[in-house]
Formats: structure tokens, sequence, C-alpha cells
């Protein structure tokens, strides 16, 4: 396609081929719009780092263009990565109430100010330049006021989900939008960008209120104290052990950071109902007998430093997890922490508490459409062109082929990576060019100074160890005048190695003198030399391969 003029392009950014650091961009034209802003938690071999958040580059590049950005939820996948970017770009940002919120508290932390930030309700309609008009509609999903959008476009109209599920009984009463759906569809959709992250589990996903029972159940029968981990976020499943809590004359302590500032701006904004009376502060839990505690708590995935997970190791300053005590687990693991999880549950039960967690049914719903679901959404909307988003690999191929059961046209359907545009007409869809995407990483207070070079020193440091040596030359007179001394962290215990490493330093010897019989002066090739001599010796004697960092010093 030749005439940019006329061709509306989506950009992914970001959650295409991953679960988390969501963002697409829309552009037509010279005017840009973009959908959420997320991050992703690092992956095992991400030593040492915080959080992951897309590469925003095509955005700085293109900032004079960019509109605003429009927020589907507050989930972390979603908004975590706002802070970093509105420090680069600052650009009105849409959400509804609750997600607002929770995104004002973030850049609170992060000393981001100046910011528009513009609250939106479901069914209303925003202008962004002259080429988007966006309609809002409610979708059902694991927090309150998750919206899904309409982006109508001179080319045609583009339909995004967001996160959703079709669920009948919503705790807050509140039913997702299925006349409002139907009616956009009706009128004609160019592009559907769908969820795909439940598209393996067949049939329907169970309602949030199923939960709501199995906490009654479970607090009605349970004599001691009650923990409950969840996501913080999930602020329907916090308003649903409050309910039972209160049903059952229990007092509800928060613990853990992040969720007692979800907690806050719940209530504040009206998200979240606490009778009177029956919140306390952790400090005051040993005023009251334990059964009628309940205690909600991070922890969930199983975070080392998380809440749940210091208690089980018995180095909570507050809570002490003894006999008697049962600990909810009301979430299901990210693909990644099983191993974490299991752990803490582990440790639980070794502390004498009784645990009930995923296997356990009812205990946790997902906030994501089944199978049945997917194909009824894709049934109300009847799009012409469809891109699955929101999964790792095997999730967007899979709602591809559900999407061609449906009766879309295989080249009707686009499976791409973050960065692959694709360029729609009103009457055809083709692969554009590709921009910069990919991830930065978040260590500290650094923000994508840490790359592949620095996480591959860490993990070979983490796994060999490293090997300092420290040589003193007189560079005029060609002569060792000190050294070399070895010192050794996390590779051998110097003690039980002394042969080893008095052998290094033979080996350190004999390559100096070959270096000074030839004149070579160049600090950079005799450190080159020694790593290279000392790297074999070892690898020969050990099997392992040590960082070797030599130091010259010269007098």
């Amino acid at each position: 396609m030749t005439d940019t003029a006329k061709i509306l392009q989506l950009i992914p950014l970001g959650g295409l081929g991953e679960v988390g650091k969501n963002m697409m961009v829309l552009r037509y034209n010279n005017e840009i719009m973009v959908i959420d802003a997320g991050l992703m938690f690092p992956e095992d071999e991400m030593l040492g780092i915080d959080i992951v958040i897309p590469d925003f580059t095509y955005l700085i590049e293109n900032k004079d263009m960019i509109k605003g950005i429009i927020l589907t939820h507050g989930h972390e996948d979603h908004i975590g990565a706002l802070p970093y970017v509105l420090k680069e770009i600052n650009v009105p940002v849409y959400g509804t109430k609750l997600t607002l919120g929770l995104l004002q508290g973030k850049m609170k932390e992060n000393n981001v100010t100046g910011i528009k930030l513009v609250p939106i309700r479901p069914r209303d309609t925003v202008k962004l330049g002259t080429s988007f008009q966006i309609e809002v509609f409610k979708v059902s999903h694991s927090i309150p006021d998750a919206i899904g959008m309409a982006v109508h476009t001179p080319v045609g109209t583009v339909l995004h989900t967001g996160d959703f599920k079709f669920d009948q009984t919503p705790v807050d009463g509140g039913v997702m939008d299925f006349s409002k759906i139907a009616s956009i569809g009706e009128k004609g959709v160019l592009v559907m960008l769908s969820d795909s992250t439940n598209v393996e589990r067949p049939g329907f996903t169970l309602s949030e209120s199923i939960v709501g029972q199995t906490f009654e159940d479970t607090f009605r029968t349970v004599k001691e104290r009650i923990i409950v981990a969840s996501f913080a976020s999930n602020v329907h499943r916090i308003q649903q052990v409050i309910n039972a809590a209160e049903k059952y004359n229990r007092k509800v302590a928060i613990i853990g950071r992040s969720m007692v500032n979800v907690v806050s701006i719940a209530q504040e904004t009206g998200y979240l109902t606490i009778p009177k009376d029956t919140l306390i502060e952790i400090e005051d839990i040993a005023n009251y007998p334990r059964s009628q505690l309940v205690i909600i708590t991070t922890g969930s995935q199983g975070e080392p430093m998380s809440a749940l997970t210091r208690m089980a190791m018995s180095d909570h300053r507050k809570v002490e997890i003894t006999a008697g005590d049962t600990v909810i687990i009301s979430a299901s693991p990210i693909p990644g922490n099983e191993k974490l999880v299991s752990r803490v549950i582990n440790q639980l039960y070794r502390q004498g508490a009784e645990v009930l967690y995923e296997k356990i049914n009812g205990i946790h719903v997902s906030g994501h459409a089944s199978q049945e679901e997917l194909k009824m959404m894709i049934n109300l909307v009847r799009p012409k062109f469809f891109v699955p988003v929101h999964g790792e690999a095997r999730h967007l191929i899979k709602h591809a082929g559900l999407a061609h059961l449906m009766g879309i046209p295989q080249e009707n359907i686009f499976v791409v990576e973050n960065g692959q545009t694709l360029e729609f007409t009103r009457d055809n869809g083709v692969l554009g060019n590709k921009v910069t995407a990919g991830r930065i990483l978040i260590d500290g207070l650094g923000v994508g100074d840490v790359g592949n070079i620095v996480l591959r020193d860490r993990k070979q440091l983490s796994q060999e160890g490293i090997l300092i040596v420290v040589i003193t030359i007189n560079k005029e007179a060609n002569l060792l005048v000190a050294g070399p001394d070895i010192v050794s962290r996390g590779f051998v215990y110097v003690r039980e190695a002394e042969e080893l490493l008095f052998e290094s330093k033979d080996i350190v010897k004999v390559v100096l003198d070959k270096c000074f019989e030839k004149k070579v002066t160049d600090w950079s090739t005799i450190k080159t030399q020694v790593r290279d001599a000392l790297g074999k010796h070892l690898y020969e004697k050990t099997g392992r391969r040590p960082m070797i960092m030599p130091i010259i010093m010269e007098i």
C-alpha cells in the first residue's frame, strides 16, 4: 500500500507473544493514539531485574503525533509502564475512575507530575484528534471499571475487547454491555483485537460470584484465624472476603504495601465498601480472638519479598503462622511461578496451617474468557479482519484457529509479533514495515541501562563465580613488582583449593614473562592473554568457567 493518507496502521509494541506489557498503537495520517502501557514481571534468567516494560522508542520518535493514551483497566500489565512513558511523553491519559485512581498512586510514587488525566465512563465517546472517535463499553473482568472500546477511523472501526469474560452474575451487579457490543458489530467492524489468554480452556469461565460463595462456606466452618492471599488489584475478590468476614463477625486486617494502597484507593473511589468497625490495623490483631480475625495479604504468586512468603518463612515482623491457621491462596500461579507458590504452600503446612489453593474448586476463577465466550464475542462483532492479542504465541495461534472456525477467512486473520505493523484500508489488510519493539529492563532506578551483556555477566557470576587477578608492574623496566595475587568469590573456597590457586599464579607469571620478552606493553593485550590462559587451565581442572578479572597496577 503506497497512499499512506488512507491507511490505518496498527502497531503492537507489547502484549503479543507474551502475557504482559500490553501496548497497542493506532496511527492514521500523522495522528497516533495508544491503548494501554503495561509492564511484565521478569523471567528467571533476568537476574536482579525488577520489571520489564515495552520499548517505546517508536512513541518517542513520533511524540508530536500522539493525541492521547486510553486505558482498558487498572491491572499492572496494562498501566504499569505509564510512569516511565509519561516521563518522556506528556499527553492526556483517559481511563475510568478506578483505573485513574490506581495510576495516580503509581505516578506519585515515581514523581510524575503535570499529566492531564481525563476520567471516562462506559458509553462515553472520546475524540482524539480528527482521526479517532472512541466509543467505550463496559466489560467484565477481575477488576472493576474494565472497558473495551470501538475506535472509529476514516477507514473503518477497530474494536478492542480489552481483558474480558462474560460474567452473567458479576459481584458489582454491572453486567457487560452486550447490547452496545452487538450494536457496534451490527454497524460493521473492520478489525477486532481480542483477548487470547484463556483460549486453551474449553467451555465458559465461572462467575466471580462463585468465589464469594466458597468464601462464605469456608468462613462458616473454619474456627481459627483465616489468611487470604490474592492479587492486590482484584478488588472484587477483596470485597467478597470483606462480605464473608462481616457475615461471620470477623475483623479484617490488610497487609502488604500494594494491597494497602489498592484498598485505600478503591475505598476512596467507591469501588470497595467496608462496613464500619470491620477494618482494623495489623498492629491490633493481638487484641482480638483468633476466631474473629481475617488477614488479607499479598503474596499469591510466592514472591520472595511478599507478606505471605515472609509469614511462611517466619520472617514477618507482625504476623506469625501458627497451627490452626487457614490460608486461602485465591489466585492461580502465573506461568513460571509454580515452584515459588509450591514452596510457600509446603512451608505453610510445615508451620501447621491448613492451605486452600487453586486445586480446591471455587477458591479462584479467571478474569478471562474461555473458548465459548471467545466464540460468542466473534459472533457478536463479526469483524472483517481478526487480530488475536494478549497471549503467548500458542494462545494467539489457537485463537486464530478459533476465529477461522467461526467463519473468518484465513487470509483475514493476522497472527503477528510485537513491532510488526498491520496496514488496513476499507477493503484490504496487509503486513507493513517493522518498527522498533522489544523490552526495556528496569533495575532499581536504572531504566534500560541493563542489557543482554550485563545479564550474561550476572548469570556467569551466579553460576561460576569470579576470580580477580591483581598484578603490579613497573612499565619502564618491564618488570613484575608484586603479585600476582588472586581473590576468589563464588568459585572455590581458598583454603580447600590452595594448590589450584598456586598453579594459577604460576600460569599468570608465565604469561607475563612471555609478554615482557615480546615487549608487549598494551594493558588490554596482557589482560586478554592472562584471561585466556587462566580460563583454559581452570576449566581443565574444575570444569567451570569463572569470570576472570585481571587488574593491572602500574608504578
